[in-house]
């Protein structure tokens, strides 16, 4: 799925676009300094279950009209914390630095809960430190979590779209 946003961007479902994946996985490794692979394999994961009744994993980015990507965000089942009955999350969110600031992050939040909706998922969650984004985006704070070294981390949810 591409959808048009009322934005001059595109925000495109990996899915649709699997040979994107090995330069999405870059990409993504190199803004969150996760090995490549970990983000190839769920990738491909995603792209293999295209079209079945499957939702996560699920991968979205922003390109420009060179085919550059300027934003990414992902939806896997667990972002590193303890409560794995939270699921699923919204994951390694990044605009590049200098196209922040242009509703990309919005845009790919929306998008996200658009699409999940579309595949029967009625909630996402996120761990993030960047509060009050997010709740201008509509998340809620629902609790505390603990990430995998045992360091409290706010847990938001949204409903789908």
């Amino acid at each position: 799925m591409t959808q048009k946003e009322t934005l001059p961007y595109t925000v495109t479902a990996l899915r649709t676009r699997p040979a994107l994946s090995g330069r999405a996985a870059a990409w993504f490794a190199d803004k969150w300094g996760i090995p490549a692979e970990e983000y190839r394999s769920s990738m491909e994961l995603c792209t293999a279950q295209a079209g079945t009744k499957k939702a996560v994993p699920q991968w979205y980015l922003i390109l420009d009209d060179d085919e550059n990507i300027l934003a990414g965000a992902g939806i896997i089942e667990n972002d590193f914390h303890d409560r794995r009955d939270l699921s699923p999350n919204l994951c390694a969110l990044y605009v590049e630095e200098e196209h922040r600031g242009r509703g990309m992050a919005r845009a790919l939040l929306d998008f996200a809960r658009r699409d999940m909706g579309k595949m029967g998922v009625e909630r996402l969650y996120l761990v993030t430190d960047h509060n009050e984004f997010y709740e201008k985006c509509g998340w809620r704070f629902l609790t505390m979590v603990h990430d995998e070294g045992g360091e409290p981390e706010r847990m938001y949810e949204v409903e789908t779209l």
